[in-house]
């Protein structure tokens, strides 16, 4: 069976992975430009497709037949070719965000739910809310929307930039592409405007945790991502093209498989506490690609890092440091070695965490291999320590000890991951 995802752009797709954990079918990637599209709906090389931006109303317009969610929502993602030629339209998204909301735990029904964004997938979130009992405000960004969906589903429209009448909300959910990869670090709402927000959900994958969840973790709100919902409307998309009932087995190991694929794994510690050496050991035991700030250092000035910050200064080469994890933090599925102070900017909190998964690198100061480190020279490594280990714990995710050697220190590290 040929299947495969059609788009505009698809390069950092991870569908071919998804669908090769949920069916044992061929899967392939169409990038396929505005003109061409309407012909390869009807005549191209593909019995099962997924459909996502710009193309998904266009399938929409362009199917002989719909299920009761495709038809609820007003849009398709999943398409299949029938034996007689004609294109049976689906909407898996609408199970995907059903699948979200049951992990999450979180209840809707008879309770207020701002939906920020009115494209495909609002209308897709709007649907399924509505019929669970949901009370739907949903935000626009130009004008409000005029589609039967949000028309027969949504109790009031408001301008994003102004949530002022809904202020009271205990849940937001994201369905507009703002701050998804390669726009990491925009928001489209600030949280701190709804002070009886209790959940957020972000459909976005990429990066794991944008900067609307990683505000809803530190005001203590949960916060949940796009994850689960692509996995389960993957599945349910493998469920119509074989017509083999849902397995919610396999949506869970395909969540934790992609998940420990795009998860950055990112040291933290002290100066000399073996970050380097052990990030290298685990990106060959994992084959990961490594990525180094103190070589990044390099390969941008031209000189290492010591060199930079005694020539430069320190706000300056925390400048530099902050520019450079701001690049390496939207990678995803590397191993990262950072610098010892990259947690005196509170900015960088963001910038590792996004796709991270956050290490603090433990050694007792006493054997920090400490020659050549230009911000010891006025102060001892333990007043060094003292002075930055609450925000190394504020940093990481985990703690592992590196007072042995650098094989133990490997193997702690990997008991951790196994672990998550």
């Amino acid at each position: 069976m040929r299947c495969g995802l059609l788009g505009r752009t698809l390069s950092h797709s991870h569908s071919p992975l998804l669908h090769s954990l949920l069916g044992s079918y061929d899967y392939a990637l169409f990038e396929i430009p505005p003109e061409q599209v309407e012909d390869f709906l009807r005549s191209g090389p593909w019995d099962g497709l997924n459909v996502t931006i710009p193309y998904k109303r266009t399938a929409y317009a362009l199917c002989d037949s719909l299920s009761p969610a495709a038809r609820e929502a007003g849009n398709v993602n999943t398409l299949l070719r029938r034996p007689d030629g004609s294109l049976y339209g689906d909407n898996t998204d609408a199970f995907g965000f059903s699948y979200l909301l049951e992990k999450s735990g979180i209840s809707v029904a008879g309770r207020e739910v701002l939906v920020l964004g009115t494209g495909g997938a609002a209308q897709t979130v709007c649907s399924v809310l509505h019929r669970l009992g949901a009370h739907i405000a949903a935000g626009y960004h130009t004008v409000p929307p005029c589609t039967k969906t949000l028309r027969r589903t949504v109790t009031d429209f408001f301008p994003i930039s102004a949530p002022n009448r809904h202020q009271n909300a205990p849940i937001v959910i994201n369905a507009t592409p703002v701050g998804m990869y390669p726009h990491n670090g925009r928001s489209p709402v600030n949280l701190a405007d709804f002070p009886h927000c209790e959940a957020v959900f972000d459909l976005i994958y990429n990066p794991l945790r944008t900067a609307l969840l990683l505000q809803a973790e530190t005001l203590e709100i949960q916060g949940f991502n796009g994850l689960p919902m692509l996995c389960a409307q993957a599945a349910a998309a493998a469920s119509v093209f074989t017509g083999a009932p849902v397995s919610y087995e396999k949506i869970r190991r395909a969540e934790d498989t992609l998940r420990r694929k795009l998860e950055n794994i990112i040291l933290i510690g002290m100066p000399g506490s073996g970050k380097t050496t052990l990030a290298r050991l685990l990106a060959r035991d994992l084959g990961r690609e490594c990525l180094d700030c103190d070589e990044e250092f390099l390969r941008r000035t031209g000189l290492t890092a010591e060199e930079f910050l005694i020539k430069q200064g320190e706000t300056a080469f925390r400048e530099m440091e902050t520019e450079i994890l701001r690049d390496l933090g939207k990678r995803w599925g590397t191993v990262l070695s950072t610098g010892g102070g990259c947690v005196t900017r509170p900015e960088n909190r963001a910038l590792l965490r996004q796709n991270g998964r956050v290490l603090w690198l433990q050694r007792d100061p006493d054997k920090l291999a400490l020659s050549g480190r230009p911000l010891l020279r006025n102060t001892t490594p333990r007043a060094l320590y003292e002075a930055r280990k609450n925000l190394y714990a504020d940093f990481c995710d985990e703690a592992a000890s590196n007072n042995a050697d650098p094989a133990r220190g490997l193997a702690q590290i990997k008991e951790i991951l196994e672990k998550s």
